[in-house]
């Protein structure tokens, strides 16, 4: 590469803070609420299969998370599901929307060591108000020149935030957990993929790694990434 990396985005559910292990959380109680109608590993697999369906209805995020749960509880019931239950699924859902943000190890103190050196961009899919609001949370928004939220992530999103607040993709790389979502797209992209993966991964996130793609690392946490940065620029 005959210029360095002037542009790093991050993903921000389980990369920068926790967010699946609520709807993992979440899902558990809807199992349990569903007990006496199937049990819990079928629910799961409905719910699963809900989610898959209305994505490209819902998006990502909790709000649409919430629909998938009513939709299964439809489903598992045959139609007879207590008000009851879904007044609790409504509950559980508020719930997880009013949760308090909780970093990632390493998060706060890779990005003040980072924002000195590069242009920091934080790039999230899922609900804009939901994804607004942790943000503020989290206390590090000030590290970021820019803040992305978008409906999905794809090569040609990430060709566009990068030329955006950059100077495009073949000088960027991108951070975070999900292989499919932040990593495969942006390497598509002809920028740097970097994969953390932090907690426990989304079914649907999954993707087999491209382990042979020379822009492709893997990392064990935020702290290993300054030091993969500064490889990068010397290359």
């Amino acid at each position: 590469m005959a210029e360095g990396l002037t542009t790093i985005g991050f993903d921000a559910d389980d990369t920068l803070w926790h967010n699946e292990r609520l709807f993992r959380r979440t899902g558990a109680h809807l199992g349990e609420l569903l007990a006496g109608h199937a049990p819990s590993d079928h629910v799961a697999r409905c719910l699963l299969a809900a989610e898959r369906r209305n994505l490209a209805r819902y998006g990502f995020g909790v709000k649409g998370f919430v629909l998938s749960m009513i939709e299964t509880a439809i489903e598992v019931t045959d139609g007879r599901v207590p008000a009851g239950v879904i007044a609790e699924l409504l509950a559980a859902g508020r719930d997880m929307l009013a949760e308090p943000v909780e970093l990632m190890p390493h998060a706060r103190a890779t990005l003040s060591g980072l924002a000195g050196r590069y242009r920091l961009v934080l790039l999230t899919k899922g609900d804009l108000i939901d994804q607004e609001r942790k943000l503020e949370r989290s206390g590090i928004g000030d590290f970021f020149a820019a803040v992305e939220i978008v409906a999905d992530k794809t090569p040609a999103t990430y060709a566009t935030v990068f030329a955006r607040h950059g100077e495009g993709a073949e000088r960027a790389a991108m951070v975070g957990n999900s292989l499919r979502s932040d990593v495969l797209p942006a390497i598509a992209a002809g920028g740097w993929g970097i994969h953390v993966p932090q907690g426990e991964e989304w079914a649907l996130e999954a993707a087999d790694p491209p382990a042979a793609h020379p822009r492709f690392r893997r990392l064990p946490d935020l702290d290993a990434l300054p030091d993969l940065l500064g490889w990068i620029d010397g290359a």
